[in-house]
């Protein structure tokens, strides 16, 4: 075995087993990205993980993995010799930071299956009952509905196409060509983007500002931008990713962001918005570039990697540095859930299937995991992985509705 190979079955060994740090995850990502042969190595060795149970020492794991004769990794990494300041070798310092976090993201997304959930402290994997009954759950897909400005709706979905003066869809995105020349303010018009439970889509507005929008979320934007005014969108509620388009490229107009409590003035910068009805504070989180924040009592200036929780009622805001990857895991196709409650997990999971999750016993809300996964799976793969922490005794699937027990 060779020196690499040893560091590449280190890294997956702390990988596998949660302990792995943010630069590592980054470097093995960028290992699994260099060649097809270490996806698929990398992919058997996380269904030999899972099949052979957890909890292992990694002398133990690396005679499983000999004994499955997989073949040597291929250790190529892209970037593998740069050097930093102080002369150590530093494969991360030539990518930003949000690139890391977008490379993670998509080959999570490209192997479609799940990395690793467990609780705290415990890696046992012993299986507990499961009952379906008439389940027709279904994974979330690309869907909305577009309502344009004579109040008629047009319903996208995959497969379904759709054109209308500047506006195209192919059922997967809506983009808004540009118009130029227009001047005057009394000719705006609305269109409203709805995104159900159990959808997601893209939208590209007529400035060129990529808008992702999550599960039961509702955007109102302008059909075209007045040249030299501000131009201003509205999260009536949900989660929505923005990349902006700066204003340096439209004679220097402001973008901002209306929820139903605060503003958010852009300047030309990535950012994601969660203003759920249902929950009680408003989260900014801020991954490049620079944002103010105003509701109307206070306002608030956020660098990248921080995030700001406005309470609803008290009008509080707290600012935090936060792990970024995690708060927008949702736009690149994966759930990441790092140390939340199983109740908070159970939001998440019900607007993605569109399902309602109940709890026989309240304490198991407060169950705390961590771990990712992919929103390509079947709602009951997940289940059973969160069922083996044993913190689940078993649930039950009725329809559209899940028991825990």
């Amino acid at each position: 075995m060779t020196r690499k190979t040893r560091l590449m079955d280190n890294l997956i060994f702390k990988y596998l087993s949660n302990t792995a740090s943010e630069e590592e995850v980054t470097i093995l990502f960028q290992w699994v990205e260099a060649s097809s042969e270490n996806k698929k190595l990398f992919i058997q060795l996380k269904k030999a993980w899972v099949l052979t149970a957890s909890s292992k020492s990694e002398t133990d794991w690396i005679k499983i993995k000999n004994k499955l004769q997989f073949p040597e990794p291929i250790t190529q990494l892209k970037g593998q010799k740069h050097s930093n300041k102080s002369g150590k070798n530093n494969m991360l310092s030539i990518v930003k930071p949000w690139f890391r976090y977008a490379v993670a993201a998509s080959i999570v997304l490209l192997i479609s299956v799940f990395l690793f959930i467990n609780k705290e402290g415990d890696s046992s994997t012993e299986l507990q009952e499961v009952s379906v009954t008439n389940s027709i759950i279904q994974i979330g897909t690309d869907k909305a509905t577009l309502t344009l400005e004579d109040g008629s709706n047009i319903v996208l979905e995959e497969g379904q196409s759709y054109s209308n003066a500047n506006v195209k869809s192919n059922g997967e995105k809506i983009i808004y060509e540009k118009i130029d020349n227009i001047n005057d303010v009394s000719k705006i018009v609305y269109n409203y983007l709805t995104i159900p439970r159990g959808g997601q889509f893209f939208v590209v507005l007529e400035d060129g500002t990529k808008v992702w929008l999550n599960s039961e979320s509702q955007l109102k934007y302008p059909k075209f931008f007045v040249k030299g005014e501000t131009r201003r969108v509205e999260l009536v509620y949900g989660e929505a990713y923005f990349d902006v388009s700066p204003s340096t490229d439209h004679e220097g107009s402001l973008f901002k962001v209306l929820t139903g409590e605060q503003e958010i003035e852009v300047l030309g910068t990535e950012f994601n918005v969660k203003a759920y009805q249902d929950e009680a504070y408003v989260y900014t989180t801020l991954v490049e570039g620079k944002v103010v924040l105003d509701n109307k009592i206070q306002k608030k200036t956020l660098e990248p990697s921080q995030q700001s929780a406005l309470n609803k009622e008290t009008k509080a805001v707290e600012i935090s540095k936060v792990n970024v990857a995690t708060e927008i895991s949702w736009r690149d196709g994966f759930f990441s859930f790092k140390n939340k409650s199983l109740k908070e997990i159970a939001k998440v999971l019900s607007r993605w299937y569109d399902v309602e999750i109940l709890f026989v016993e309240k304490s198991m809300e407060n169950v705390l995991f961590k771990g990712v996964l992919s929103k390509n799976q079947d709602l009951e793969e997940i289940l059973t992985i969160i069922k083996n922490t044993k913190f689940i005794n078993a649930y039950e699937i009725k329809n559209n509705a899940i028991i825990i027990k």
